[in-house]
């Protein structure tokens, strides 16, 4: 999501192909130049497609004769989401032909792109499988990826541009906690970036393990607020008044 301040990130970590092979992977990735910029990239979708991705992303800014492209060089953010979103198009077509057209659907990924270079503002994009993508505004000042309905809500309800690095990061935590309790395809950990204004680097990262105090403190609150706003309802009767008296 985009603040004011800067930019908070967070990503779990769960990868799975059934109930009984499930993975732990990272999914959010960073790359930075000290004092000139700031770049992340968190993925959802197919692990081999974001593998893929990640990896060509990182070879970029190793190979000279590929340093044009990659995302140390480029001069603005849009066209790191550019060389971005033509990458991920270029590793899923890719994968579909080699896999025949029954493989179709099944390579798909998509990429939240966020960061900042220097004399500019911090932008964050969202990058569908076909490589189009685009950009958090004040309208949509925060993008989710993967499974995103269980959360959402959530998020609209609690966010506010001018909030506090810690509090966008507990409402992260709120959110989150909402879709792990609704859906096994998200699991911890979960990875949690601070990007603040003009600083080009982490202000904070953390994984958030099982078992952590604060995120457990976090689930069990949220529990209970619930539960008591729901009692603190007026209470509903089968029997309503007749109106027409």
């Amino acid at each position: 999501m985009v603040l004011d301040k800067g930019l908070v990130l967070m990503s779990d970590t769960r990868t799975n192909s059934g109930v009984d092979n499930i993975s732990v992977f990272r999914k959010m990735f960073t790359w930075t130049v000290p004092g000139e910029r700031i770049i992340s990239v968190m993925t959802a979708g197919n692990l081999a497609t974001t593998q893929a991705v990640i990896s060509q992303l990182q070879e970029r800014t190793k190979a000279p004769e590929e340093r044009q492209h990659g995302l140390l060089e480029l001069p603005t953010m849009f066209q790191v989401a550019v060389e971005t979103g033509k990458l991920l198009r270029e590793v899923i077509s890719a994968t579909q032909t080699d896999n025949g057209t029954r493989g179709k659907g099944r390579f798909t990924a998509s990429i939240i792109l966020a960061g900042q270079i220097k004399g500019m503002e911090p932008r964050l994009f969202m990058i569908y499988p076909e490589g189009n993508f685009i950009e958090a505004s004040f309208d949509t000042p925060f993008f989710q990826i993967g499974e995103t309905k269980y959360g959402r809500p959530i998020i609209l309800r609690g966010y506010e541009r001018t909030m506090s690095f810690e509090d966008a990061a507990k409402l992260l935590m709120v959110s989150f906690d909402s879709t792990l309790k609704a859906n096994l395809s998200v699991g911890l950990p979960l990875d949690l970036m601070v990007i603040e204004r003009d600083t080009f680097a982490p202000l904070h990262e953390r994984r958030i393990e099982h078992s952590d105090p604060y995120f457990d403190a976090i689930s069990n609150s949220w529990s209970e607020a619930l539960r008591s706003a729901f009692h603190s309802l007026p209470d509903y009767s089968f029997y309503q008044p007749d109106e027409t008296t």
